[in-house]
């Protein structure tokens, strides 16, 4: 069984798979994604145009940060109020590592620049010990924007994520990546490509290089609007965008991506198959939905690609 899994994933590598899912973009159907669940949502319509298991609820790792800033913003904290790295912020969960050693000393600002950007846990932890109420206090805002934005199957137990038990849906987290649109300072900061922080040392200052979680954002060859990844080994490899593909303003959410690029992969498929479906990939005509008619009711709908028929052909029936 192994070898017959490794040949497969070697065939896919050499591009074996290409030609059957060039076959599905020319018939301009959906592409075949990795991720367990998702929902693609066009906002212009304000319609799921891609959906797989958009309501099973299951770990969401880091995405758990958007909703961290969400908190922070709404309130009005300041920025520029100097936070510090304690002994409270170590991860004894999954015993991750941090560039932010206890001690460090940084502006809420950036403390929440890494926190979305880089994904930093420590930072993120952070931000949600230095709310009025510290922690506990923060975690119960958390739950009240999550029912106030109507994610009904979401629930949330620290800032980080770094516990399984920060669960939601793909269909929930639409939601929250609305909200954290709505902030400027979120769209800004998730979409910087690298931030350079400097860090009191022990014995002189060090200025620490932070790079985007997200590839796609790296590249630079995406119009992303917004951005947030998420990894811990129960909710496997997670991402939510908000980004305009072919002009089309698009929020995406890929949860539980099994390999360590296939969320970055399933993204590209999404927006090669917007594309293509708009007509301007390989110049492929724009797909279009046909009414498919048995006995004078509409029976399906079914995409295809072509010029429109000039005229309607009626088939005779001979008596």
């Amino acid at each position: 069984m192994r070898r017959i899994l490794a040949l497969v994933g070697i065939a896919a590598s050499l591009g074996l798979a290409q030609p059957a899912a060039a076959a599905r973009e020319a018939a301009g159907l959906p592409p075949r994604l990795e991720s367990n669940a998702v929902i693609v949502i066009d906002q212009e319509q304000g319609e799921a145009i891609y959906a797989k298991n958009p309501r099973a609820i299951m770990p969401i790792a880091s995405i758990t940060k958007l909703m961290t800033a969400v908190v922070v913003l709404d309130a009005k904290l300041p920025l520029d109020e100097p936070l510090a790295v304690t002994h409270e912020d170590l991860d004894f969960i999954k015993g991750t590592h941090s560039r932010l050693g206890i001690g460090t000393v940084l502006s809420r600002g950036e403390m929440l620049k890494l926190a979305l950007m880089a994904s930093e846990n420590r930072a993120a932890s952070a931000l949600g010990r230095h709310y009025p109420g510290g922690s506990p206090a923060f975690v119960a805002a958390m739950n009240r924007k999550a029912q106030e934005l109507g994610m009904r199957d979401t629930r949330f137990v620290d800032s980080t994520g770094l516990n399984p038990d920060n669960v939601s849906t793909a269909q929930d987290l639409v939601k929250l990546v609305e909200a954290g649109y709505g902030h400027p300072v979120i769209r800004d900061f998730t979409t910087s490509s690298s931030h350079l922080v400097a860090v009191d040392g022990s014995s002189r200052n060090r200025v620490l290089a932070f790079n985007n979680s997200n590839g796609l954002v790296r590249a630079g060859e995406w119009d992303i609007g917004l951005s947030k990844t998420g990894y811990i080994s129960e909710a496997g490899r997670c991402l939510v965008m908000q980004a305009r593909i072919a002009t089309k303003p698009v929020i995406i959410v890929l949860l539980d991506s099994w390999g360590k690029l296939s969320r970055l992969a399933d993204a590209n498929r999404i927006k090669h198959w917007i594309e293509s479906d708009m007509g301007l990939v390989d110049n492929l005509p724009p797909a279009r939905s046909v009414m498919v008619r048995s006995g004078g009711r509409v029976n399906k709908v079914i995409r295809v690609r072509g010029p429109e028929p000039r005229r309607t052909l009626r088939s005779t029936r001979r008596m």
